[in-house]
């Protein structure tokens, strides 16, 4: 089967998992839930581009298909904000209650933070990737140590409203932040595909990049932030969704069998609709809500990552 008919396919299974979604057991609700919905199915459609996007394009600068954007620290980060911001200031702040403030408050320490991380460790070539994500990790594994700690300190009730920002989230979307979250992972999207071209040379490897007249250090550093930029605004907007990233970049990997980024990134994110909004759809008429669907991703993904490590080491 040639990559287009396979894409057609894909394209097909989104638009079906987006009808049936938006569009079974209305009951004439047309004005009320469909607008719901409609918002409902806009936040997982930007979250699964963003995510499947960053993954795709880290993978590549990394040269490693086990890794994702998660390891710099972004997700802990995250945690450590949110858990600060309950910890200081309680549930009833206007920090919590605002989902505005939390939204931008959130999305400009992770990209802050990325940025420092980037200035100081990735400078000029002088230390390679590998030292950047070994420093990330550590970085990431310590924030995760501090929320920890705030946690064992928080008052109980504080904590059980704290759980909710654990995991991702699409039931309870705000409207107006969906919108902001458009206009920045479009913007990022668009910039980064003028370097589509580019992202096919970089997967030979650093050498054979520069050989080929790739400015590789400009690219991996612009491809470094928006990375983080659209891990960011996913994070900020639903939460985080620790595995789902690796789970949809390899399958695509998978899938098309192709160098061509252009094919990768698109069919990855066709993936990453379908499997968040028929995942949706199947934890809401399903599992009645018994469960959420960050759970049950996370769980598909630790076991698929498991395997991954199991195969790479045997390779």
């Amino acid at each position: 089967m040639r990559n287009r008919t396979k894409m057609l396919l894909l394209i097909a299974l989104s638009i079906l998992c987006i009808a049936l979604y938006l569009f079974q057991g209305l009951n004439g609700s047309y004005d009320y839930a469909l607008p719901r919905r409609a918002i409902k199915v806009l936040a997982m459609a930007l979250t699964g581009v963003a995510i499947a996007y960053s993954t795709v394009i880290f993978q590549t600068i990394t040269h490693n298909r086990i890794l994702t954007p998660s390891v710099m620290g972004l997700d802990s980060l995250y945690m450590l904000v949110q858990t600060f911001i309950y910890y200081f200031f309680g549930s009833m702040s206007i920090l919590v209650i605002n989902k505005n403030y939390n939204f931008f408050i959130s999305i400009v320490a992770m990209v802050v933070f990325a940025l420092l991380l980037y200035r100081f460790l990735f400078n000029a070539g002088k230390r390679p990737i590998y030292f950047l994500l070994l420093v990330g990790i550590i970085i990431g594994t310590f924030l995760g140590s501090i929320t920890t700690f705030l946690q064992v300190l928080i008052d109980p009730n504080e904590f059980t409203n704290l759980q909710n920002k654990m995991f991702a989230s699409f039931n309870n979307v705000n409207g107006g932040l969906v919108w902001f979250a458009l206009i920045i992972i479009t913007l990022s999207i668009l910039y980064g595909w003028r370097s589509i071209r580019e992202l096919d040379v970089l997967s030979l490897g650093r050498d054979n990049a520069i050989n080929l007249g790739i400015n590789y250090d400009k690219i991996v550093k612009s491809m470094l932030v928006l990375s983080a930029v659209l891990i960011a605004t996913s994070t900020a907007l639903v939460g985080p969704i620790t595995f789902f990233g690796l789970i949809v970049a390899n399958l695509s990997y998978q899938y098309f069998k192709t160098y061509k980024h252009s094919i990768l990134i698109v069919g990855a994110s066709l993936m990453s609709i379908v499997a968040l909004i028929g995942g949706q759809w199947i934890v809401e008429r399903i599992f009645t809500f018994n469960t959420t669907l960050s759970v049950i991703i996370n769980f598909i993904g630790g076991i698929y990552f498991i395997y991954l490590l199991l195969k790479e080491s045997r390779a």
